[in-house]
């Protein structure tokens, strides 16, 4: 008996953080197919993560079903497909949070294009919204990033990307959005098409913006601007999701993102008028441990009041050589150092394909157990409770009062059906005989789900 308490209590040593990953179709395959997630989900969770950012909002088109999309653009859907993979048309946010819950996961749906219409090779319905794009001073619509970019200003731009955001907190049992360096200026050379220009001089005695992209007045106003933007976004999503919602923002290193698309998002987090972000995951993206280390060193100074608040975002590929191998623990290590709230991998492919030995190596779960996540602590997303198949395939299992949502596997694909309210402890019974499992999920948000 002494031993097994000792053992559990062994097992409880890891501190609460965040412990996450993106999760994208593009330049790997590990949410090509529903077995892939499933595979995904388990693997990461084994190896120690507690936290998944997973692309819903992609090149112009939404990942789940959406009704705000289909009336804008008549697309409610539009899965991309992985490299070599068929484009398979499903709800890959359904899909990847009932995996990752079923693996006691934290969820954050990341809607990564944010502004962005589109790559500059794609050409979808929102590029043909002329009005809705920002243009450049020759009227192009590709900004030097190499995308276009809807007009953050618009207000039918603004209503399109909240409204795929409202939306999906109200279907979903989501425990968190975030928005990625794209709730921004499309570039400085842009802006220049008829809608901007004339709202500058509306509010400029009727002079239209200068064609110095770097004129103080002009950078500063429209600075100005995405800062409205940002303040509209979080109220309206905290008072649609409420407090145990992670409002969560990925953007790039400051004072870098400032200089070039005018976002101080260090201000932001010192808000007290109005609800603000939860979190700050800047895009710390460096070839090598020292380079790393400088810069988080300086994005810490910039935000002194909320460090727990602020969580790394690691590179260990993307364009360019891979992180050394070697130093990988390093990046870990210096954020706790410095009391950081935690850190994302970018991106999944590095997890999974080329570090997985030495990331698991990181948590040693055998040894210290599962990491918390800060804010909603151990048992957010417990386990699944399993329903016996019987006869006439009919369910059941014994469940205590809560609030749950019903998911069965069918075809080999998890689906939810329905969301019991559960008041006193009894049988549950859910009838079935083309499923293949059935199981309960813990829900935890609260309004019409």
């Amino acid at each position: 008996m002494l031993a097994t308490l000792a053992l559990a209590a062994n097992l409880m040593t890891a501190q609460p953080e965040v412990r996450g990953t993106w999760l994208t179709t593009t330049a790997n395959t590990a949410i090509a197919s529903p077995s892939r997630t499933a595979e995904t989900m388990r693997t990461l969770r084994g190896m120690g993560l507690n936290t998944v950012y997973v692309e819903v909002w992609k090149d112009g088109w939404t990942e789940f079903p959406s009704e705000v999309m289909r009336r804008e653009t008549g697309v409610a859907l539009n899965v991309n497909p992985s490299p070599g993979m068929p484009r398979l048309q499903r709800d890959l946010l359904q899909e990847t949070l009932i995996e990752a819950h079923r693996n006691e996961m934290v969820y954050i749906a990341w809607f990564e294009y944010g502004f962005m219409a589109a790559h500059a090779g794609t050409q979808n319905a929102l590029r043909s919204r002329r009005d809705w794009i920002s243009l450049n001073q020759e009227g192009g619509d590709v900004a030097k990033n190499g995308f276009v970019w809807l007009n953050p200003l618009h207000p039918d731009a603004q209503n399109l990307l909240l409204g795929i955001v409202l939306e999906a907190i109200e279907k979903y049992d989501l425990d968190g959005i975030q928005l990625d360096d794209r709730i921004v200026w499309p570039a400085l050379e842009m802006g220049y098409d008829e809608f901007t220009q004339n709202l500058f001089a509306k509010e400029h005695g009727g002079r239209r913006p200068p064609k110095d992209i770097r004129d103080p007045e002009w950078m500063a106003w429209r600075q100005r601007k995405v800062e409205e933007f940002s303040r509209r976004f979080v109220r309206e999503v905290r008072a649609a999701a409420g407090p145990d919602f992670i409002i969560s923002l990925s953007p790039g290193p400051h004072p870098w993102a400032l200089e070039n698309y005018l976002i101080d998002w260090p201000s932001w987090s010192r808000w007290t008028d109005n609800p603000t972000w939860d979190e700050y995951v800047p895009q710390v993206y460096r070839m090598n441990f020292p380079a790393f280390e400088a810069e988080w060193n300086r994005q810490l100074g910039h935000m002194t009041a909320r460090r727990s608040d602020l969580i790394a975002g690691i590179r260990l590929v993307g364009d360019g050589p891979d992180q050394p191998r070697e130093q990988v623990a390093d990046h870990v290590r210096a954020v706790r150092q410095t009391q950081g709230g935690g850190h994302v991998w970018w991106f999944s492919r590095g997890v999974l394909d080329v570090f997985p030995a030495e990331i698991a190596a990181i948590y040693d779960v055998a040894q210290n157990g599962q990491a918390p996540h800060p804010r909603f602590g151990p048992g957010w997303r417990p386990k699944p409770i399993a329903l016996t198949r019987g006869g006439d395939g009919v369910w059941s299992g014994e469940v205590a009062p809560g609030r749950y949502r019903l998911i069965e596997k069918v075809d080999g694909q998890w689906r939810e059906v329905s969301r019991p309210l559960i008041s006193t402890r009894r049988e549950f019974r859910h009838t079935s005989p083309k499923a293949e499992a059935v199981e309960l999920l813990v829900r935890r948000r609260s309004g019409p789900l």
